[in-house]
């Protein structure tokens, strides 16, 4: 049975958060004195595999990413991997990369190939003005690694204007000689990140700020892709740009997601959750509750008004109390 919503969408891809804790702060992702789940609170690694199991085997989802907070703060982290590659799904992990050179060698012996890495600056003191932690040179160095291992990468920059969007042609840079995917984000809008429409370096203007450097062309995406992805003539790798704000891509959306406490949300910016994890603690069948779900999805942008500046007022009172931490990337 396939998860199709009423505008006609049909699910295939599931984001599981296994822990709401991070070792950075960054600034777009959560304010300073973020309060965390207690670790009774999280799914166990049996939930977030049975779980995962009957998204698979049930509805027929065949990618699975795990997100956080930080997922290499679990301590199964690599045993979560090792059972969820175990489903056959296509499956990733995003990270911040502080802590990938503890477990490179045990995820990508668990089944691991495929990683979402943040990385928003190439300036350890901007690094640490962002992220409120002096780890740059770590999470560089990890990047390299794991590229060296052989890890499919995403590299994910949130392009904030005045802060870093004088870096854009150096990640562009990164594609050159690599095979590397960069992903260059709107700032979005969350609980307590002090978004403004005025701050988001839109996609139009990092498509001409690249523009007026290098020629490149238009690739083609998946249909149910976040990004539209190009590549600079002659490079080997490529960059993208996901357009949240400015240009939603809502009419496409196959993504369903799972908070670390065990909370379905049908959209990132969803406002209502359903508990999965309480009702399958007292032994209850949680297929209706995930159904139902799917059936409240809305159109765009989880109900939420566009993204305009003159509705910037009703965007910041509508928003989920939720901050990105504790939804999951």
């Amino acid at each position: 049975m396939a998860l199709t919503d009423r505008h006609h969408r049909t699910h295939s891809s599931l984001r599981i958060s296994i822990v709401d804790k991070c070792d950075l702060r960054c600034t777009y992702c959560m304010p300073e004195d973020q309060q965390f789940l207690r670790r009774d609170e999280l799914m166990t690694r049996e939930e977030v595999v049975r779980i995962a199991r009957l998204f698979v085997d049930r509805y027929g989802i065949s990618k699975i990413r795990l997100t956080g907070g930080e997922p290499l703060l679990r301590r199964d982290v690599v045993d979560i991997v090792r059972d969820l590659a175990s489903l056959g799904v296509n499956l990733g992990l995003t990270t911040n990369a502080v802590s990938l050179h503890e477990h490179l060698d045990a995820l990508w012996q668990a089944g691991l190939h495929n990683l979402n890495v943040s990385l928003d600056t190439f300036d350890a003191e901007r690094f640490k003005r962002i992220a409120r932690r002096d780890l740059y040179t770590q999470v560089w160095n990890n990047i390299q690694a794991a590229y060296d291992k052989g890890m499919r990468i995403k590299l994910n920059v949130v392009v904030m204007r005045g802060v870093n969007d004088d870096e854009i042609l150096r990640f562009v840079e990164l594609t050159r000689e690599r095979h590397l995917h960069v992903r260059f984000i709107e700032f979005m809008p969350f609980a307590g990140n002090h978004w403004g429409r005025e701050r988001v370096y839109t996609y139009a203007e990092m498509l001409g700020h690249i523009g007026s450097v290098h020629s490149f062309e238009k690739l083609a995406d998946d249909p149910h892709s976040t990004a539209k992805t190009y590549r600079v003539q002659g490079w080997r790798g490529t960059f993208a740009v996901i357009s949240t704000v400015t240009e939603p891509f809502c009419g496409t959306c196959d993504r369903l997601r799972i908070t670390a406490e065990g909370r379905m949300r049908n959209c990132l910016f969803a406002r209502e959750e359903t508990d999965l994890l309480s009702a399958l603690r007292r032994g209850e069948d949680i297929a209706p509750l995930i159904e139902a779900n799917v059936l409240a999805k809305h159109a765009m942008l989880g109900g939420l008004p566009p993204f305009r500046p003159e509705k910037q007022e009703e965007v910041l009172h509508d928003l989920s109390s939720r901050p990105m931490v504790s939804i999951g990337g």
